[in-house]
């Protein structure tokens, strides 16, 4: 179950305010060029797709490959942005075995209450050598997100989600292997005053889990600080790749 229901109220906020802008997105989108060399044919999984706004993004920036968007929550199917989207999760994820190219997992990560069960079905969907490529908050690493410099309470339920070293110990168990970890900066917003005035507590995790008094007190930092920050809201969030090991067969 994940942490938070997803209902329509949490798929409205999150389709208004979560879906990055091309320009925003530039630094993504070099680094899936580099690291999946995308062609023609190539079959890509976005697991946990949400409102499908990167199923979107890799199908307009990647002509002919075959994004296949996958999300368990009604709420959220029902307001994507990208077709084909299909009901499922990452411990019943609905395609064949070894019939993806690689996989997208973008903020869900600590949602996924068994990360050795999802390791072993992506390892059965995956063809071998295929990547996974998990785009997260992990815990511990708050510190290039401005949500957390605003919302400081908020990190204790950052710190509540997996750990890098978690996560890479449960994809090694199911027969995986690390290829890199790396920040990734994003435009998150043109400026704090636009971050403030587009601020959806119901579409970020970490604020939902906070109190309402808390919640008041970082809306009053973020505004404050608004006043006299007129720069990018530039975020970095952590990307790591594993990748499944080449044999068929588990030795």
């Amino acid at each position: 179950m994940a942490r938070i229901a997803y209902d329509q109220t949490d798929a409205a906020a999150f389709a208004s305010t979560r879906h990055l802008g091309d320009a925003g997105a530039d630094h993504w989108r070099a680094a899936m060029t580099r690291l999946l060399n995308p062609q023609p044919g190539m079959r890509l999984l976005d697991l946990g797709a949400g409102t499908g706004s990167w199923s979107r993004a890799f199908s307009a920036w990647f002509p002919g490959i075959d994004v296949t968007a996958v999300e368990p929550s009604a709420a959220m199917r029902e307001r994507s942005v990208h077709q084909p989207m299909v009901a499922g999760d990452a411990a019943d994820i609905p395609l064949p075995d070894a019939s993806v190219d690689a996989a997208w997992i973008s903020t869900v990560i600590h949602h996924i209450p068994d990360l050795s069960a999802a390791a072993r079905e992506l390892r059965r969907v995956l063809r071998p050598d295929a990547p996974v490529l998990i785009r997260s908050a992990f815990a511990g690493r708050h510190e290039a997100i401005t949500l957390f410099r605003y919302f400081p309470e908020a990190i204790r339920v950052l710190d509540t989600y997996p750990t890098v070293g978690q996560v890479e110990a449960a994809f090694t168990g199911e027969g995986f292997t690390t290829v890199l970890l790396e920040q990734i900066p994003q435009v998150t917003a043109v400026s704090l005053r636009q971050a403030a005035d587009a601020l959806r507590r119901e579409a970020h995790t970490p604020l939902q889990l906070i109190t309402d008094e808390e919640y008041a007190a970082g809306v009053e930092r973020l505004r404050h600080a608004a006043l006299t920050d007129a720069g990018p809201v530039i975020d970095a969030l952590d990307l790591l790749v594993l990748r499944r090991e080449g044999s068929s067969t588990r030795q």
